[in-house]
């Protein structure tokens, strides 16, 4: 069994597929999915979506690309994740590559998050890209720890995985950890703790091999299992077992 812990199957790649989605995943042994939330303005489709789907989850959240958006506020954050099937607060966090200049507003939204997150014992889904020394010094000075959470689609060093452990979270591969020049986050797949390791697809985009090129979707994020197997020694079986229940024991709050 496998779950994929992060995807956007509400995004307009899937209008009109999710019946053949959902199939994929069952043929392919994947149980679980969660949608995530990057703006306030969709969220409502994301939590129908979990609403309809016994096996699909949603988070809550605005994006730190995302510049032109509702911003959300803390008390905004809690009431909308005030639903049994909301069991995350993100995605958030620091994004210094896409985006220059002044972003201090980019640093306060994912205080907001941070504090929501407390306030409703609810994890947090990172994204963390150019900005890890920021991130990481963000959720110390905020105490993310109390909320716990998942640094998602990791691309960073082994020395931020194990900060992020150490602040009580989980890391999550992406169908990056297959590509050709992942040399290095491969050997971060093979030393951190697999009761720390999550895996996802981030769909639609960064589809794994042997499916580059195409729309991602969960039911490919067995190959990203395949390939942390592989730098592990292990089986996909072996890590589709303990990432699915690290999903359900950081989750247990809500799921």
């Amino acid at each position: 069994m496998y779950i994929d812990s992060h995807c956007h199957i509400n995004f307009p790649d899937f209008s009109g597929k999710l019946p053949q989605l959902f199939e994929l995943m069952q043929a392919n042994a994947v149980s679980h999915a969660l949608c995530i939330s990057v703006e306030l303005e969709k969220f409502p489709e994301i939590r129908q979506l979990a609403e309809t789907y016994p096996n699909v989850y949603a988070s809550v959240g605005v994006h730190p690309d995302h510049e032109e958006c509702t911003e959300p506020t803390v008390d905004e954050l809690v009431a909308l994740a005030d639903h049994p099937k909301v069991v995350a607060i993100g995605e958030t966090g620091l994004d210094y590559f896409r985006l220059t200049g002044d972003l201090e507003w980019q640093r306060e939204r994912f205080r907001t998050h941070i504090r929501a997150a407390r306030l409703t014992h609810k994890p947090l889904v990172i994204h963390t890209r150019a900005a890890a020394d920021d991130t990481l010094r963000i959720m110390r000075e905020e105490r993310a720890g109390e909320a716990g959470g998942v640094m998602h689609c990791f691309t960073e060093s082994l020395a931020v995985a194990e900060a992020a452990i150490e602040l009580g979270f989980y890391i999550s591969f992406s169908g990056i950890v297959t590509f050709k020049n992942a040399v290095a986050l491969r050997e971060v797949a093979a030393a951190i703790p697999l009761d720390r390791m999550l895996i996802e697809t981030d769909s639609p985009y960064l589809a794994p091999v042997p499916h580059r090129g195409q729309t991602n979707q969960p039911g490919y994020v067995k190959h990203v299992a395949e390939e942390i197997a592989r730098v592990r020694g292990s089986t996909p079986e072996a890590i589709g077992a303990a990432t699915s229940e690290n999903f359900f024991r950081l989750f247990a709050a809500a799921v």
